[in-house]
Parts: structure tokens; C-alpha cells; sequence
């Protein structure tokens, strides 16, 4: 072969690889550039928020209100541009980065990847892994002593500022000067929790730019959410108990509650604020959000009321402080609506005795995901307002029509879900009709989320921790990794080792779902894949052992035709997010601008609470408007793709149908028996297993990621965290409740 490659490239492939080369040069610089600018933003905007209470920093403000009070936009517009603006130019600025980005990655995936080295990583390295907020990397920690500081020195210097301004206001009773300054200290912590609302609803938009721009999937970005809305409402009833102090002493107490200034802070308006943020924040209390779930969902939806009433309250100058993250959140909150509302394909349902049903989704090819991705799922015929999150159990290598998620039956919804599976399987058996059943089962899907960077293919070593259904997750590695080995694409796994913990055997039959042999058939040459099982809860192996494989799946059948998943919300396409953010921003600025030409100005609405209402509506209206538009847009190319796809996606159906009938072949249960480790009536022990790893690979870098789904792994999560550290290098996936650093809960 090589002697029939020429010495020298010709004049034309001479010219295209110097071409290739100024063009990577260009995209690497810009993208330094974009990085660069970005992060000076952020700094200059954090700063910003330290520098604005002290002598110095107000002055300073005020200086600059006045200077710009007679532009268009006014104080509101400067306010706006401080505070807001930053984080709306770092999401604009975020786009073309992520477009040269991905366009580098997937150069990147035709080259080998390079064995990493052990080094210390800020986002994964663990610092705290016992007390109230979980396992906590060193980034998080700064994050953490970073609002807590800030806070105290806000306090400290708002006080001092207001010290100072004592004098200007005659000679004062100690007791009236004590008032005062409860007063106006009342006032800051006002002003504090804008600040803190300036981040709170920035976590929590699902399909962020933001989020895909550092790379951290919503669901362990909610954990942020969660810390800021604590802060956030401690922040708010220092706010309330200050003033209603100051209004008891001075005995006026029930005429300020029920005012509703218009030169001012509509004060009714901010107990209405509070109460809806009252309510969010007692169910989010542990005991009565795990107990009561629904409770909790459902009135957290009262953020609505919420932001209504806070720009009430506060006006249009002081709501434009907090305004960028909220629209933001807007933005991804109005496109995940859009994506929601298409009904979308159950291609085939699996039953297994174990309790856990396989769904396989229809997808268009256009629509990228990653292995280590979810999805949020919608059954109407259950439920029109439930939406459950589970992990994806396919790789994008298996097929680009459709993507599969294991559903155990462990709630109310999951168990009807699987009912009704079982009634479908039982009509499908009676009629013996294989192409349309008498039941339907309709579903709505949002997503998939999840990282952009498949980091399970960064390591050489893996260690996969799952405990019951969260083997889920590592089903769609395992598989991604057996594609990559077989179509010879860069993968740098080569050691795998499962560590699987059940309460009955019978959940084995969930390794039907990954065909090892049929994806690759002469694995073994290049990977090394061993699992260890812990039947927890049994003793001894069944004694319908020898036909276990013979009931393994219960029923597979077609559930329903629809079309595929929207492209709307997820991984993957970049540029037509980006013209979303971008023409709604642009709407944004162009509704406020004709709202104080056409409006405001010519006829002097000084109200507060009514322009602090305007700019909700200004807000609200850009995001249907002109981001409506690009929807409709997207749309529109988003259907033209799919009749081009129509034909090859009913032969790729096809295909995995057949694929769902290989895994019951009796060769599974051999290749089971050989490939596995199963112990009976006893728990893993990691201080042994992570011990004789660390033996046997040496002092290299290894991936754990640890998914559990129940307490099937009773050790807590901080010991065994404990156990992995010291020799490893941690990184964790989306698991299918529980996520070691993150530990939120995402379970049916």
C-alpha cells in the first residue's frame, strides 16, 4: 500500500492542504478570540456586581445614570446594559463559538484520539463530599464561597453608604436613626436578591446556550438553581420581616402592606410576590417534595405569577437587573412549548419481567444526541401535564431513525405505563394483528439533553457503577463503544469494567437490549469488557436458570405511527438556535425602543409597577414575535428534511424490529454466562474493586461514572465517592436518578 501512495502531492492537493490548514488556523484563532472576549465580559460582570455597593461603585453608578438619562432607553436601558446586558452578549458571542466548535469536533472524530494523563481538573475534582450539598467539585466550591461573600460585603458596604447619608436627613432620634437604617438595610437586601436573581433561572433553562456553551447538562445545573433559590428567598424574607418591623414600630403596618404606590414599590404587590415564592420555596423542602412530588411540580410552576408580580413590585428599572437571565429562560421555556407539541412515534414497546418496559422512538436523522443523553417524556393517554425524564439507552450508531429509554415501573406513572404495554401485548395476542393494535399509546418528547462531549470515549479505563435501571445509561456506552470499535472511528476505550447491582436476577434480561455479538462480532481483539452482577436479594441462581433465556422479553410489537421527534430542543444543531437567541435579543430591543418612542414618552407613564408590567409584555412579545418566526421557520426545514426521509426511515423501523427479535436469541444467555460475573446475596464492595483496579491498571486515568437508581447501593454516595478518589480521575454521566458529582433526583 504504501508504495503505491505518491512521494509528493500534486500541485491541486498541495494548494487544498495549505487551504485546510489556513482555514483550521483561522477557526482556532477566532475561536481564542470569541473565548477571550468572553470571559472578559463575565470577570468585568461579576466585578461589576461587587464594585456597585460600595462609596466608590455608587458614585460611579449614579454618574453614569446621569449621563445617559437622556437617551432613548433612559435609566431603565442603562440599568439594563449593566446588568443584563453582559449575559446576553456572552449567549450571542456563545453562538459562532459553538458553530466552530462542533465543526472542529467532528474533524476531530476522523482523527485518533490521544491517551489522556492524570491531572487535576477544577469541574471534576472532588473537594467536599459530605455535608449538605453533596459531592462538590473545586469550580463548584468557588461558586459556593463566591454568593455568600458577596452577600456579606454587599450588606457591609450598602451599610456603610447608608451611614454616611445619615447626616443629610436633620438631626435624628437614636431611635429614629435605628428605623432608618433598618429601613434603608431592608431596602439592600431588595437589591441583593435582584442580584441573585440576576443567575437563579440561568441553571435551569434546559436547551441553554449558556449551558451548552460550559458544557454542563441542565440536570446537574439544577443543583445551582436550587442553592441560588434558598439564597434567593432567605435574601427575600430578610427583605419583608425589615420593612414590616419598620412599618410596626412606626404603626403603620396594614396601610403599607395593602399599598399600591405609583411613584414607588407597589408594596401589595410584593406580599402577592412573595407568597407564590413562599409556596415554591416550602415544597421544595426535601420531605415534602420526595413524599409529594406532584405538589412540588406543580406549584413551582407559580414562577410565572411570580415574575409578574416581581416587575409589579419592583418597576422596569429595578426588573431590568434580573431581565437577561429571564428572558433567556423565556426563550429555551417558549421553544421546548414548540417541540413539545408534536406527537411522535412509539416504534416498538418491550416488556420485561423484571418490570421495565423499552420504548423505541422515531427520530429524524437530522436530530443528534449523545450517548450519555435523556429524554423528557410525555404519555397523554396517562397524563397531559406529566413529563418524566429518562436516559437514553441507545447509541446515535445504532440507527438514525429512532433512540430507545428503559422504563422501570417504580411510580404511579411508570406502572400505568407499563399496564398498559401489557394490555396492548395481550390485544396484540388475541387478534393476532401485528401492524395496528386496537390501543395507542401517544407520546410527546422533549429533548434529548444532556453533555455535548461524549466523555465516556475520553478514557482508556472505565468503570461503570449502576444500580438497578440505572444500567440504562451504560447500555447506550457500552453500545456506542462496540459501534465505534466495529466501523473503526476513534475510540479510545479499551478497558471496561461494569459493576452492576440488582434485587432480582430476573433484571438481568436488560442486557438483551445491547446485542454484543451482532454489533461486533470480534470484540474481544480490541476491548476488554468485564461485568460484575450482585443479585442482592437472591442467594442462588433460579431454578429455571436453563430456560431463563426463553422469558426473558415478554412482548415486542409496533405501538404507534406517528411522525419523528422535533429538532427543536437538544444537542446538536447550533445555527438554528442561535438565530433564535439572536432575533429574538434583536425583537427584544426593538419592542422596548418602539414602546418609549410610540408610548411611554408622549404620554409620560411614570408608573412604575405599569412599566415594570410593559416590560414583561415587551418580553413575552419579542419571544413570540420574532422568535416565532424562526420557529416557524425551523419548522418549515425541519418538514422538508423529513419528507426526504420518509421512505428510508420506514425501512430503518423495519430494521429495528428485526434487531429487538435478535436479542432473544439463546446465544445472549451464553455470551451472559462467559462475559459475567454474577454473585449472589451480597453487595459490591468498591473499597475492594476500585483497590484492585487501581492494581491492575496502574496509575492511569480512569472515567467513573456512577448511575444508581435505587437503594440498591445502601453504602452512601459520599463513602463511595471517598473509595474512587485519590487514584482516579473523576467525571460523571446523566444517570437514571441519581448522578454522582450531581445528585438530583430525576426518577419516575
Amino acid at each position: 500500500m504504501a508504495m503505491d501512495q505518491p512521494l509528493l502531492l500534486s500541485t491541486t492537493e498541495e494548494a487544498y492542504v495549505k487551504k485546510t490548514n489556513r482555514t483550521r488556523f483561522f477557526v482556532s484563532s477566532a475561536r481564542w478570540v470569541l473565548k477571550i472576549t468572553m470571559w472578559v465580559i463575565f470577570v468585568a460582570w461579576i466585578a461589576l456586581f461587587f464594585m456597585i455597593p460600595s462609596t466608590f461603585g455608587t458614585t460611579l453608578y449614579d454618574d453614569w445614570v446621569d449621563a445617559t438619562s437622556g437617551t432613548l432607553f433612559g435609566e431603565t436601558g442603562t440599568v439594563f446594559l449593566l446588568y443584563s446586558g453582559p449575559i446576553l452578549i456572552i449567549a450571542i458571542l456563545a453562538i459562532p463559538y459553538l458553530i466552530m466548535s462542533g465543526k472542529e469536533e467532528e474533524e476531530a472524530e476522523e482523527e485518533p484520539k490521544e491517551k489522556k494523563t492524570p491531572r487535576f481538573r477544577l469541574r471534576t475534582f472532588p473537594v467536599l463530599v459530605d455535608g449538605p450539598f453533596g459531592v462538590v467539585s473545586a469550580a463548584e466550591l468557588i461558586g459556593i464561597i463566591l454568593f455568600p461573600v458577596f452577600v456579606i460585603w454587599a450588606v457591609y458596604a450598602y451599610t456603610v453608604v447608608n451611614y454616611s447619608i445619615l447626616p443629610d436627613y436633620g438631626s435624628l432620634t437614636p431611635g429614629e436613626k435605628g428605623t432608618f437604617m433598618l429601613q434603608m438595610t431592608a431596602y439592600c437586601f431588595g437589591l441583593i436578591a435582584l442580584s441573585c436573581l440576576a443567575f437563579l433561572f440561568l441553571p435551569i433553562a434546559r436547551g441553554s446556550i449558556l449551558l451548552r456553551l460550559i458544557d454542563i447538562p441542565f440536570e446537574h445545573a439544577t443543583r445551582y438553581h436550587i442553592w441560588l433559590g434558598n439564597l434567593t428567598m432567605f435574601l427575600l424574607t430578610l427583605h419583608g420581616l425589615s420593612y414590616m418591623i419598620v412599618w410596626i414600630i412606626r404603626g403603620i403596618l396594614l396601610k403599607e402592606i395593602v399599598e399600591w404606590k405609583s411613584d414607588g414599590g407597589a408594596n401589595f404587590a410584593g406580599v402577592i410576590c412573595y407568597c407564590f415564592g413562599l409556596l415554591m420555596w416550602v415544597t421544595t423542602l426535601p420531605p415534602i417534595r420526595k413524599k409529594y412530588f406532584e405538589l412540588f411540580f406543580y406549584t413551582h410552576q407559580l414562577y410565572i405569577l411570580f415574575v409578574i408580580f416581581l416587575a409589579l413590585h419592583v418597576g422596569d428599572t429595578n426588573f431590568s437587573k434580573a431581565a437577561g437571565g429571564i428572558f433567556l429562560f423565556m426563550l429555551d421555556r417558549f421553544l421546548r412549548f414548540c417541540q413539545s407539541r408534536r406527537t411522535v412515534g412509539i416504534i416498538s414497546a418491550t416488556s420485561f419481567p423484571c418490570g421495565t418496559v423499552k420504548l423505541v422512538v422515531s427520530k429524524p436523522e437530522s436530530l443528534r444526541y449523545n450517548a450519555l443523553g435523556f429524554i423528557f417524556l410525555r404519555i397523554r393517554e396517562l397524563s397531559s401535564l406529566q413529563w418524566h425524564p429518562f436516559s437514553v439507552s441507545s447509541s446515535p450508531l445504532d440507527g438514525k431513525y429512532h433512540i430507545s429509554v428503559l422504563i422501570k415501573a417504580v411510580g404511579d406513572w411508570t406502572t400505568k405505563l407499563r399496564g398498559k404495554i401489557s394490555n396492548i401485548s395481550a390485544e396484540e395476542s388475541q387478534t393476532e394483528l401485528s401492524i395496528q393494535p386496537h390501543s395507542k399509546i401517544t407520546a410527546s418528547v422533549e429533548g434529548p439533553y444532556g453533555h455535548e462531549s461524549p466523555y465516556h470515549l475520553m478514557y482508556e479505563n472505565l468503570i461503570l457503577v449502576a444500580g438497578g435501571s440505572g444500567i440504562s445509561p451504560f447500555l447506550a456506552i457500552l453500545s456506542d463503544i462496540l459501534h465505534r470499535t466495529k466501523e473503526r472511528k476513534p475510540c479510545l476505550p479499551r478497558n471496561i469494567l461494569i459493576v452492576w447491582a440488582v434485587k432480582k436476577s430476573n433484571a438481568l434480561s436488560l442486557l438483551s437490549t445491547v446485542n454484543i455479538e451482532s454489533i461486533c462480532p470480534f470484540f474481544s481483539d480490541k476491548l476488554n469488557i468485564e461485568m460484575q452482577a450482585y443479585i442482592t436479594q437472591e442467594f442462588g441462581p433460579p431454578l429455571e436458570e436453563g430456560n431463563v433465556n426463553k422469558a426473558m422479553i415478554s412482548s415486542v410489537f409496533p405501538v404507534s405511527n406517528e411522525g419523528g421527534m422535533s429538532v427543536l430542543v437538544g444537542t446538536g444543531n447550533k445555527m438554528w438556535p442561535g438565530i433564535y437567541v439572536v432575533s429574538s435579543t434583536i425583537g427584544f430591543v426593538i419592542c422596548l425602543g418602539l414602546l418609549d418612542i410610540y408610548y411611554i414618552n408622549p404620554f409620560s407613564i411614570s408608573k412604575w409597577w405599569y412599566r415594570g408590567l410593559l416590560w414583561v409584555a415587551c418580553m413575552v412579545l419579542s419571544v413570540f414575535i420574532f422568535g416565532g418566526l424562526v420557529v416557524a421557520l425551523w419548522h418549515h426545514w425541519e418538514r422538508t428534511s423529513a419528507k426526504e426521509e420518509c421512505e428510508e426511515n420506514r425501512e430503518k423501523i423495519d430494521i429495528v424490529k428485526h434487531n429487538e427479535q435478535l436479542a432473544n436469541e439463546d446465544v445472549f444467555q451464553e455470551k451472559l454466562a462467559s462475559s459475567s460475573t454474577i454473585i449472589y446475596g451480597c453487595r459490591p464492595d468498591f473499597r475492594e474493586i476500585f483497590g484492585s483496579m487501581s492494581k491492575r491498571w496502574g496509575h492511569v486515568d480512569v472515567g467513573p461514572f456512577i448511575s444508581l437508581s435505587d437503594s440498591i447501593v445502601t453504602k452512601p454516595e459520599s463513602e463511595l465517592y471517598h473509595e474512587a478518589d485519590g487514584r482516579k480521575q473523576h467525571d460523571c454521566s446523566i444517570g437514571s436518578t441519581t448522578i454522582l458529582p450531581s445528585v438530583e433526583s430525576k426518577g419516575a
